[in-house]
């Protein structure tokens, strides 16, 4: 039976992602986690078989702290990745109607992405930041004022809330894309993606376009880089990238040990299938 850790607590987008992840598959069982520290460490010790942690929002960008972790603390593999829809539901006790909200809890990112409907709907209601979208509908109900908030609907659900509204996000299109963890990577399926990442002893001009000229000349499509700082040298960054294709592809294993030729660190995260659910 696998078990898969996410962030929890129940309610959360990353239960969405972990549901997504084990369907069809009836003995997968769901751990939540108090951190994403604690997911790694839930797969690195064997208390979970994979884990799922967010890495980049459609809206707010990467997760950096999972890029973090990624790069400087685990040596776990990519498995999978799982896009989720990020769909916001304002909610409130039963009894209490939208004209009535005194107050209004939400995460932070959740206010903000909400923004248009709150200031049109809720003009002058007070709001308060939550940890998440799953405690945000606890404190709403446990407050005595008539109180409301942006909830995800397992989480309206678990906590028998009212939905007063739907899509209630400024941007509908709004997506989360998740990355399963696992102690390895997945084989060549024939539509995959590799993640990996990497950085220099010195900085040259004309070294990160040599790297990346690497990948031009395999005629390898890159979907995605962005720098970290390499939390070694103020100034010095790791450089990330998502290609399409698998590591074990001749044409991309020779682009990759070509690159880590030239970089003073390199770390491939895994290959992985591409995302093509719903």
């Amino acid at each position: 039976m696998p078990t898969i850790a996410y962030l929890g607590p129940p309610g959360t987008f990353s239960e969405e992602a972990a549901a997504a992840y084990a369907a069809g598959d009836s003995s997968a069982h769901l751990l939540p986690m108090a951190s994403i520290p604690a997911v790694v460490t839930a797969i690195e010790t064997a208390a979970a078989t994979v884990g799922v942690l967010p890495i980049e929002n459609l809206l707010e960008g990467s997760v950096n702290y999972t890029l973090d972790l990624l790069i400087h603390e685990t040596s776990l593999q990519i498995l999978a990745e799982v896009v989720i829809p990020i769909r916001q539901y304002l909610v409130a006790r039963p009894g209490i109607s939208l004209a009535e909200i005194e107050v209004l809890y939400g995460h932070p990112q959740s206010l903000g992405q909400c923004r248009k409907f709150i200031e049109r709907c809720l003009p002058g209601v007070a709001t308060v930041a939550s940890l998440s979208n799953s405690a945000a509908p606890v404190e709403a109900m446990a407050d005595p004022r008539r109180a409301a908030a942006i909830s995800t609907r397992r989480a309206a659900e678990l906590t028998a809330s009212t939905i007063l509204a739907r899509d209630i996000a400024d941007n509908l299109s709004n997506v989360t894309r998740f990355i399963i963890l696992a102690q390895a990577d997945a084989p060549p399926s024939g539509d995959d993606k590799t993640s990996f990442c990497f950085g220099f002893r010195e900085d040259r001009a004309g070294t990160l376009v040599g790297a990346l000229r690497e990948l031009a000349e395999e005629q390898i499509n890159m979907t995605k880089l962005e720098s970290r700082p390499s939390k070694a040298v103020l100034g010095q960054y790791i450089f990330l990238v998502d290609i399409n294709g698998h590591r074990d592809e001749p044409r991309i294993a020779r682009a990759l040990e070509r690159i880590a030729e030239q970089a003073g660190m390199f770390k491939i995260f895994g290959s992985y299938p591409r995302w093509v659910g719903a």
